[in-house]
């Protein structure tokens, strides 16, 4: 379980200080796909970096199963990071001379996994494993990134616009292979877009406005990847 507790963040100040968090309170059940989504400016990319411990917050509190990660020391938090967070953003940040391969086993060897060519196989590129990111098309690139992510077996995996960046066919395709593997190794997701039809695809749906949570409601259906609007 993820609780957060009236958490706070402020960029700035003096006149230029601006309140992005004002106060946000939310429960994330293990296993669950969330979906936070809201306009450019909503906060929602905040509150993604504050609950994965990429950012401090300036008040309240964040706990991971009882554990209050905002009093944890720069040290620990690294080190909780490393044990338990995957992350997965808008931009690829592969190393370019490295392969598919090596790239994923940087994230594999953060967890001592040597399985991590299954991991590879889940997003359809045991082809691939020889090539390099120039090689590879944007979505193959993504791909790389989520098996990367997901090769050091995290409890919790951040996604940041995760298709932002891919056309539609491209976009759909990696949204389905985050899907089945989270059905698959029962991970937490908490997904940020600003696309509401990708909403459509989680358990858990936070509309983000002004830095409130807006709206909460629960999918009592969740759509494949392929039925959503885009």
């Amino acid at each position: 379980m993820i609780e957060a507790k009236g958490i706070r963040k402020t960029y700035g100040s003096g006149e230029s200080r601006t309140e992005v968090l004002k106060g946000i309170d939310l429960q994330i059940a293990d296993g669950d796909f969330t979906v936070i989504f809201g306009a450019s400016g909503s906060g929602k990319s905040t509150l993604l970096n504050c609950l994965s411990g990429l950012e401090r917050v300036d008040g309240g509190s964040i706990e991971y199963d009882g554990m209050n990660i905002t009093e944890f020391s720069d040290k620990t938090l690294t080190r909780f990071r490393k044990d338990n967070i995957g992350f997965i953003f808008q931009q690829y940040y592969l190393l370019p001379d490295m392969t598919v391969e090596k790239n994923v086993r940087m994230g594999a060897d953060l967890a001592e996994n040597a399985d991590y060519r299954e991991i590879i196989k889940a997003v359809g590129l045991d082809d691939k494993m020889k090539k390099y990111p120039s090689e590879l098309s944007g979505g193959e690139q993504q791909r790389v990134s989520v098996a990367r992510a997901l090769a050091k077996k995290p409890k919790v995996l951040f996604l940041d616009e995760p298709t932002g960046a891919l056309d539609e066919k491209t976009g759909r395709q990696v949204l389905d292979y985050i899907c089945k593997l989270h059905k698959a190794y029962g991970f937490t997701v908490i997904m940020v877009t600003h696309n509401a039809n990708i909403a459509e695809i989680a358990d858990t749906v936070i509309r983000m406005n002004s830095g409130n949570i807006a709206e909460i409601t629960v999918n009592t259906a969740q759509k494949t990847a392929y039925e959503i609007g885009w």
